[in-house]
């Protein structure tokens, strides 16, 4: 497939989000689907919330295979759904759509995603103690794959968001027959919480570019036993990273998970393996681009 031809033939894949510019999903998907030899092609739409509803019955009526969902259409999707995948509907988000003739359901593989980032390390979950910064959408996903897995989880949130954080934690709670605490993000809980963590996640956008000086923990707070997993992406390797690994801490990038997920959802739209290197490879050039 070397001089791609675009036909009547051709499978349509996509995002929709609203920004949607800064998505790394149509060259990783794009360059997985040329590896494969496959006549698909992955686009991007910049889809409003008012606009929602439209654009999903829009993939209905234009047959197309896939979409990812991406901020702020994660949860009021769901709606115009027909099937939710187990996982998504306890979650209570969608990021990935397959369509097979008309019938559109949704998936999580934010979830499953960020575990396959975490196995591939031979990290296993199960009994640990896991510190989540965060009650947003990420941490929502993050929390629920991990209690699954049969981890124990402590969520800590900024105080004008605690409720989230509770909120949260009860639902898990609820679900799993399992306690979850929710505390105020500030250094006093995070210390205690840190003291007898196997792993801590930052599924904040704290560290993000172009704040990339910023951190969710004190350097101080790190050790050598922990595994950090830092949800964020760009830059490929955050402050917090950067001072976890100068603890000694084990580290793992937010790329991880953004390619995992990605490729799940490849390979529900195909049916086949997804070249998990390949798009690794193809998010880094674009990344190390935008860096330079």
């Amino acid at each position: 497939m070397r001089d791609r031809v675009i036909s009547g033939r051709t499978r349509i894949c996509g995002i929709i989000g609203d920004p949607i510019e800064h998505s790394m999903s149509p060259v990783m998907h794009n360059a997985a689907f040329k590896n494969k030899g496959l006549d698909y092609v992955y686009l991007p739409f910049r889809v409003k919330k008012e606009g929602l509803g439209k654009a999903i019955e829009g993939m209905r009526a234009l047959n197309m295979r896939g979409l990812n969902v991406t901020i702020p259409h994660k949860v009021a999707v769901i709606q115009f759904l027909d099937e939710l995948d187990h996982l998504a509907d306890k979650i209570g988000a969608v990021n990935t759509v397959v369509n097979d003739n008309g019938v559109l359901k949704g998936y999580n593989t934010d979830a499953t995603g960020f575990l396959q980032a975490l196995l591939e390390r031979g990290i296993e979950p199960k009994g640990k103690s896991v510190v989540i910064l965060g009650a947003g959408g990420a941490s929502r996903a993050i929390s629920f794959i991990l209690a699954d897995r049969g981890a124990h989880l402590v969520v800590l949130n900024r105080l004008l968001e605690l409720d989230w954080a509770k909120e949260l934690a009860n639902r898990i709670s609820q679900i799993f027959t399992r306690e979850v605490e929710a505390l105020e993000l500030n250094r006093k809980n995070l210390a205690k919480a840190l003291e007898k963590a196997d792993i801590l996640v930052n599924a904040t956008s704290v560290g993000m570019s172009p704040n990339v000086n910023e951190t969710p923990v004190i350097s101080d707070l790190l050790r050598p036993n922990l595994v950090v997993y830092d949800i964020v992406y760009n830059p490929i390797k955050t402050r917090l990273q950067r001072e976890a690994e100068v603890a000694g801490a084990t580290t793992i990038s937010g790329l991880n998970m953004l390619v995992w997920q990605g490729a799940l959802a490849f390979e529900k739209w195909t049916g086949l393996k997804a070249p998990v290197e390949l798009m690794k490879q193809e998010a880094i050039k674009l990344l190390e681009k935008h860096e330079n």
